[in-house]
């Protein structure tokens, strides 16, 4: 099939998702969870036969992390979808309600967008969770996977369509573009026709590229070089633990730690204790210039280094004499995704909790929390960085829309 015959099918199958019960959307989601989990190993066979070729093409580790699939992970995913089951079903929600003096009474009530376009890099559980999460929601979605990941892709959409086919229910709910011409992505980027929506999934210059080609409207999901700010008044043992989680758990992810600020009065005794600790998990450290006067092993970072999303073992090190200079500067180089401050002070944590500009914001707690899945919300469909319709993570709720529905009893307007 050509783009536009994708487009169209997806269009032509939108109205009979929206009519889906929820018992049967919850289900059809619950039949695919267990469906995922019995065909792991055919998933796993075609997920190997990408990651192969991404280390025979020297892949970089933090993509080969993304990319990987094990029974482990394929577990988490068909997780997500009964979490996704479980959740209240957005559709049909009132939202408000409020009736005018002329006895119209009017309603403010959630709908599906209709069809949803997801474009995405190497993570193949991008694929179930999105989804489950437009289908929850009432949606059709097209899918437009990386080239990295296009076995692995195929198999988990033939796993999901195969299950709704079982259910009795038109597999075209989910659509995957299996070319991996980028002639067809910017193709895909043009079908406002028979798109309502379209969300990018990966890194800056793929979400870069979708935002500029597309006359869609987009949602962007942004990277994410997120700070954490140990300040004067912190715990460092509670500050370590943090870091290492948030800089090392999972490399290619946008909710780790990629810079840490360091209040001046504890670098001395903070800085040696974090440098081991980096040292340990083999991450290259680099720093600012009074940094490097505590730990001279450290390297130099450069201006570029602030404002860098490394998706590798590197995180760098800024000094800060008060915690209005650390929010300057997590202002001035963030991406608006995650961002957190290791403190005692609650007047201090509830300075950076009103000023830090950034979908999330913690106090003593790792950004790799910023996660639909953690957050409760189910998979997630990304982390949204803008500020229009919906920010950070965007579960059921973020991919609706609404329509006013209004009651009269004969009115005309005068």
């Amino acid at each position: 099939m050509d783009i536009t015959q994708i487009c169209q099918r997806a269009k032509d199958v939108k109205y009979d998702v929206q009519k889906l019960s929820t018992e049967a959307k919850n289900n059809a989601l619950r039949n695919v969870a267990d469906a995922l989990v019995l065909n792991s190993q055919f998933i796993i066979d075609e997920n190997k036969k990408d990651y192969d070729e991404g280390v025979k093409n020297n892949m970089h580790p933090g993509m080969l992390d993304r990319l990987l699939l094990n029974e482990k992970r394929i577990a988490a995913m068909a997780e997500g979808l009964r979490q996704v089951a479980d959740l209240e079903d957005p559709i049909g929600q009132e939202i408000e309600h409020f009736e005018r003096p002329n006895g119209l009474k009017i309603s403010k009530v959630r709908v599906p967008f209709g069809v949803v376009g997801i474009i995405y890099e190497s993570r193949p559980n991008v694929t179930a969770d999105a989804f489950s999460l437009t289908f929850k929601s009432g949606n059709a979605v097209i899918l437009k996977g990386g080239s990295d990941a296009i076995n692995s892709n195929i198999a988990i959409t033939k796993v999901i369509r195969d299950s709704l086919s079982t259910d009795g229910i038109n597999p075209d709910a989910v659509l995957l573009i299996e070319s991996t011409d980028r002639n067809d992505t910017t193709k895909f980027m043009q079908m406002k026709e028979y798109v309502d929506v379209l969300i990018p999934r990966g890194s800056a210059r793929l979400i870069k590229a979708v935002v500029e080609n597309s006359n869609i409207p987009v949602i962007e999901t942004g990277t994410g070089n997120c700070h954490i700010y140990v300040d004067k008044e912190a715990d460092l043992d509670k500050a370590i633990p943090i870091i290492i989680n948030a800089k090392t758990q999972r490399i290619g992810v946008c909710n780790a730690a990629e810079s840490l600020i360091v209040h001046e009065d504890i670098k001395a005794k903070f800085l040696p204790a974090f440098a081991k600790a980096m040292k340990e998990h083999g991450v290259e450290v680099r720093a600012d210039e009074a940094a490097k006067v505590i730990v001279p092993d450290f390297n130099d970072a450069s201006e570029e280094d602030f404002g860098k999303e490394y998706l590798d073992y590197i995180i760098s090190v800024k000094t800060v004499s008060n915690v209005q200079e650390a929010i300057d500067h997590i202002n001035k180089y963030n991406t608006g995704h995650s961002e957190s401050i290791i403190t005692e002070n609650k007047e201090t944590a509830a300075k950076f909790l009103n000023e830090v500009d950034a979908a999330c914001v913690y106090v003593n707690a790792s950004t790799r929390f910023t996660d639909g899945f953690e957050f409760g919300l189910g998979a997630e469909i990304g982390i949204s960085t803008q500020k229009l319709h919906a920010r950070g993570p965007m579960g059921l709720r973020e991919l609706t829309s609404y329509k006013y529905q209004i009651v009269g009893d004969g009115q005309i307007r005068p």
